[in-house]
């Protein structure tokens, strides 16, 4: 299997872990969806800016526990994003802040690091 797929076999997987465990379900779901088919890729950008304006929105209220499910979910719509192969990519190293956000998610809902580590090593 190519780093790609390996890529968005842990974005989905990541996705659907969290999603019993997360307030807000919408726009991981939607990172579920749209990872599945290729095709959606290019649209992660607009998906990212929605997502950012919730995580905003936390960072206000100090909800510590919504501000790392979004800031999970944002390094996931830049990677798809950018995997899309679409013109103005997000910066090169979102794909590498999937793993510590998706830790620090894992922690804030009482997730343990091994059902992480599940997922990334497959």
């Amino acid at each position: 299997m190519n780093q790609r797929a390996n890529i968005i076999l842990a974005i989905r997987g990541l996705c659907e872990l969290f999603a019993s465990r997360s307030e807000d379900r919408t726009t991981l779901d939607e990172i579920v969806r749209m990872s599945s088919d290729r095709a959606r890729w290019k649209a992660a950008h607009d998906l990212f800016q929605r997502i950012r304006a919730k995580n905003l929105k936390m960072s206000k209220r100090n909800d510590a526990r919504m501000e790392a499910q979004y800031g999970f979910e944002e390094v996931c719509a830049k990677t798809l994003y950018n995997l899309s192969g679409e013109s103005a990519p997000f910066d090169p190293d979102s794909p590498y802040w999937i793993i510590p956000n998706a830790f620090t998610f894992a922690r804030r809902v009482g997730i343990d690091d091994s059902e992480v580590i599940r997922i990334i090593a497959g």
